[in-house]
């Protein structure tokens, strides 16, 4: 039986670059790729604009909860971690987390986006941050986004205050000149690259706190996933699988060519001192750093259940596993390191929330 055509849309990254140059292709699959700026990525799958498409992990939820019969595969394109996506404004005498108390709180394009849920869990298991005691304006970083994303749900809890930014405001020159004191966003906003006085990051030190957070959680933050219809799966018996070993293939060569670059000081790179930073993360990572596949990820993506659940944002505590195609289910990466039941369970230890506990998950 002949497969379809597919439309797939994902950003350029390292771990793509592939099947982009055409050097890893998706067996027996005739595809034609796009790589439009990440909302319109997001919105295309949403439109069914796109077959395949990278997808944010709670937008995935959020469609699920809404009844949209959507699957993923166990592909993570997108990886950062977020001890730095939290900027303050200066004036405001916000010298660490616990300052955040109180504050109006700015979030690019919904409530509870992936870079904003990962924070708050780390900021509440770490710190006690509460989000519930702080006001939240959610709007565009850089441009007005008065609305918020159109193409999602935005469910908050009760108990937290949520509005919109204004309609010909931006998070970014609202953080700037002082009208929110600190901003929770995927990107860092301009006035702070531009060298803004008025914009800090939260943790001036974010790497050392992101280094000491992996060693304890073995945890390296995706905030996306490859997200497809099922009934395009269950009419082509055979494409989960065809399709997730192009993504994985394109990753793993990417991931090749840093090591290969090692003899020749990863000279391939603008970066100064770039073969330094690989050494120094070769030491801390398992030799397959971005892993692929479900298992390698189960504790990543069961912290990042938890936090979604307790944060308010999900309807019912989930399964790893119902979220990714059933053939898929099985996979892991080849080079992870083994890791202990303890390890494997730490994510579901400590719940602030015992609704949100993963063993009441739906079957």
């Amino acid at each position: 039986m002949s497969l379809p055509h597919l439309d797939i849309a994902v950003t350029r990254y390292d771990n793509t670059r592939g099947l982009f140059d055409g050097s890893v292709s998706f067996d027996g699959i005739d595809v034609t790729l796009h790589s439009p700026a990440i909302p319109e990525i997001f919105a295309g799958l949403a439109s069914g604009r796109f077959d395949v498409a990278e997808f944010g992990l709670t937008h995935y939820l959020r469609a699920r909860d809404a009844g949209t019969d959507l699957v993923a595969l166990p592909v993570f394109p997108a990886r950062v971690f977020r001890h730095s996506c939290v900027f303050v404004n200066t004036s405001k005498g916000i010298d660490g987390p616990e300052d955040l108390t109180g504050r109006t709180i700015g979030e690019f394009g919904m409530y509870g986006q992936d870079s904003g849920i990962w924070a708050k869990g780390m900021l509440s298991e770490d710190h006690g941050f509460a989000p519930a005691t702080n006001r939240w304006i959610v709007g565009g970083l850089e441009t007005p986004l008065p609305a918020g994303f159109e193409f999602t749900t935005h469910p908050h809890p009760d108990n937290v205050e949520v509005g919109f930014a204004p309609p010909d405001r931006t998070l970014a020159d609202m953080l700037d000149r002082g009208e929110i004191d600190a901003l929770f966003a995927s990107n860092a906003p301009t006035p702070y690259l531009a060298g803004s006085p008025n914009i800090a990051p939260l943790f001036p030190d974010h790497e050392a706190r992101e280094r000491d957070w992996y060693r304890r959680t073995g945890i390296f933050p995706m905030m996306h996933t490859v997200v497809l219809r099922r009934e395009l799966l269950e009419a082509n018996p055979g494409l989960a699988q065809r399709l997730y070993q192009g993504f994985r293939t394109a990753k793993d060569d990417a991931a090749q060519s840093y090591r290969d670059m090692r003899r020749l000081f990863q000279v391939t790179t603008m970066v100064p001192w770039m073969y330094q930073l690989f050494e120094e993360n070769r030491a801390l990572f398992d030799e397959d750093w971005f892993p692929y596949g479900v298992d390698a990820n189960r504790t990543a993506l069961k912290t990042f259940l938890r936090y979604s659940c307790e944060q308010g944002l999900s309807s019912a505590p989930r399964t790893v596993d119902e979220l990714f195609a059933e053939e898929l289910r099985q996979t892991w990466a080849l080079t992870a390191r083994p890791r202990s039941r303890d390890e494997d369970d730490r994510a579901g230890r400590t719940l602030r929330h015992p609704a949100c506990d993963p063993r009441q998950a739906r079957p």
